[in-house]
Parts: C-alpha cells; sequence; structure tokens
C-alpha cells in the first residue's frame, strides 16, 4: 500500500490542508483531505478493468473552502437535521445555528466539514483528528474526534470514527460522500440500482425534521427490499416523497452490529457498492439541484447525478425518547465503523 500528501489549498483564515492518496497494488485508490475529513477521490476498475473516478468532487481547493453541500465531507457534531436547533440535555437547554431552513443541519455552517484536521500517517491508513471545542455551534463539552481512513487491496474503503468528550454532549457522526458509480461526468445515477435492508423508516415533517413516527417500506416508493432502479419510483405520488422532492430518507436497517446495510451498483460500469454499518439508520439521499460549484472536469452536476448512502443514527434523536440515544457520555468512548466494498457485479 502507497500513500503520498499533496498541498491543495488554503481557508480564509490561512489554514493550508492537503490532500492523502491511499494506492493499493493493483492501482485504485482513495484520495481524502484533511479540510473536513473529505472523500476527494475514488478510483476503481469498472467490469472492463478501467479506473473509474465515483466520487463527485471539485478540482478547485477553494471550491471546498466555500462548498455548502458538505460534499464528501464528515459531518457533524450531529449529522442530519435537529429541529428547530434546540434539545434539552441534562436540564440545560441548548440553541444550536439554525442552517437549513428552522433546523439545524449536520452541525451547523461551521461544522465539521468546514474545519482543518490534524493529520497524521499510521501504517497503511490515514487518521484525521481534531478538538472541537465547548460551545462550537452550540454544542457542550470538549470534544476529541479522530476519523481513520483506510483501503485494502480488495477496493474496501474503511471509515472508523472514534470520540470522547469531558461532558455529555450530543453526538452522531457521518460521511457525506457523493457517488455515481459510472464516473463523474456521467449525465445521472437514476439507472443506478438500490438494495437497501431496510423495512421502514423514520417520517418527516414539512420542515424536513425526524417527527418521531416510523412508517413502513412496504406498497411504498421507500420499499428497496429488493433490487431496484433509483429512478423507478422517484417521482411517485407519495406524501414523504411530496415533502423532499428526492429520496432523502432515513431508512432503518435491520440487525445489530456491523452488517451490511445496502447495495449499489451500475449495470452501465459493472461497478457495484456494499455498504456495511454498525449504525441504526442509513440516510439516502440523491440530489436534485447542481453542487455549490462545478465539479471535477467542469462538470456542474445535474439534478439526480449522485447517491449518497449515510450511515447515521437517527435523524433529531436528541429530540425523540424512543429513537437510539444520541447522547455521548462524560468519559465514554464512542466507536463506529462503516465500510464501502468495491466489486463488479
Amino acid at each position: 500500500m502507497k500513500i503520498t500528501k499533496k498541498e491543495f489549498g488554503i481557508t480564509d483564515d490561512n489554514q493550508a490542508f492537503s490532500l492523502y492518496t491511499i494506492e493499493n497494488t493493483s492501482g485504485a485508490s482513495v484520495t481524502v483531505s484533511d479540510y473536513g475529513c473529505r472523500l476527494i477521490r475514488l478510483e476503481v476498475p469498472d467490469k472492463k478493468g478501467v479506473l473509474t473516478d465515483v466520487s463527485l468532487g471539485y478540482n478547485d481547493a477553494s471550491a471546498y473552502a466555500h462548498d455548502q453541500t458538505s460534499l464528501g465531507a464528515v459531518v457533524g457534531r450531529c449529522a442530519n437535521r435537529i429541529a428547530k436547533g434546540r434539545f434539552t440535555l441534562n436540564g440545560n437547554e441548548y440553541q444550536l445555528a439554525l442552517n437549513n431552513g428552522p433546523n439545524h443541519l449536520h452541525g451547523g455552517s461551521g461544522g465539521f466539514g468546514q474545519r482543518v484536521f490534524l493529520a497524521k500517517i499510521s501504517d497503511d491508513k490515514v487518521i484525521f483528528s481534531r478538538t472541537s471545542p465547548d460551545g462550537e455551534e452550540g454544542y457542550p463539552g470538549n470534544l476529541q474526534l479522530s476519523v481513520t481512513y483506510g483501503w485494502s487491496e480488495d477496493n474496501e474503503l474503511s471509515i472508523t470514527y472514534e470520540a470522547t468528550c469531558d461532558t455529555d454532549t450530543v453526538f452522531s457522526v457521518t460521511s457525506h460522500g457523493y457517488f455515481n458509480l459510472d464516473g463523474v461526468n456521467a449525465e445521472n445515477a437514476l439507472d443506478h440500482e438500490l438494495r437497501i435492508y431496510s423495512d421502514s423508516i423514520t417520517a418527516v415533517d414539512s420542515t424536513m425534521a425526524a417527527n418521531g413516527k416510523i412508517l413502513p417500506v412496504e406498497g411504498t416508493p421507500f420499499d428497496f427490499r429488493e433490487m431496484k432502479r433509483i429512478g423507478q419510483d422517484i417521482m411517485a405520488d407519495d406524501q414523504q416523497l411530496s415533502l423532499t422532492g428526492t429520496y432523502d430518507q432515513n431508512f432503518i436497517i435491520n440487525g445489530d452490529g456491523l452488517r451490511e446495510a445496502a447495495v449499489l451498483q451500475s449495470r452501465k460500469s459493472g461497478i457495484r457498492m456494499t455498504c456495511f454499518t454498525d449504525q441504526p439508520g442509513l440516510q439516502v439521499y440523491v440530489p436534485t439541484g447542481a453542487l455549490s460549484f462545478p465539479g471535477k472536469n467542469g462538470n456542474d452536476y445535474p439534478a439526480f447525478s449522485s447517491v449518497c448512502l449515510e450511515t447515521q443514527q437517527f435523524p433529531n434523536a436528541v429530540n425523540i425518547p424512543e429513537f437510539p440515544s444520541v447522547i455521548l457520555k462524560a468519559g465514554e468512548i464512542y466507536r463506529s465503523k462503516t465500510l464501502y466494498h468495491f466489486s463488479i457485479i
């Protein structure tokens, strides 16, 4: 395994950030950045053996520094939406930044995706770490976080999270990679096929915040229990789809522990991506508009150009007691792992 480092850009407050590429002996590779722990590039072989970049991104470093779509970023302190940006913890009420209509999304406008992390190369892995200070974006406690990226000889990307805090806090992170298995120049991802090991979703209200209701997928556009084209039902007449205008829902993944959560594949390229997680939820997001800036090769990334499979805790869980807890207790160690394995159909 070969790891190389390359300087990439500078933030508005003059912090330099770099790219780290992990390449296996076949030439397949993953490139990540210490700016937001972002996934920048992911080259895997298609059915003809041609290396294909399946991760949407920008060529220009300044685009990442001003990106508003969490492109490839690790997001937190709490991924997804917190309704009205409010929660109560240990009798104290907290108000977070509102950056998604009336709600708090992905840790706020200054969340992890907008921060430069310390970077260390350790054996065949890249480890990013930082301290999120007490009060950052409104969250309590000084949080220590590390994100470890690994890449294997059989083309498996591993993302391992570890965190601890000096006081009780809210914590749920995810990787917000945007995938197109036909490559970054593909027109859209609607012909991609998707299977999700889930019997139900968490419903959202008119602001797209989870409202605590659980809805079965059977008989709905959200039934991906068998492999199905993403475009098959994305325009269906459904109350939940009408609120989001696309797939942007949290699927409750069957089972416990590290397990297979979803399979995304393209018949055109022959590439299959299998997602494993130890988290209870998987947010499936198919963006309906262009990203913040033109992407690689000047591509504007039109509507439905990619698929995000975001492994995480349930959205708005801090305000819904029936959902799995997102409270990280003082001194406890949070550990979680997500895998994306690439193969040929």
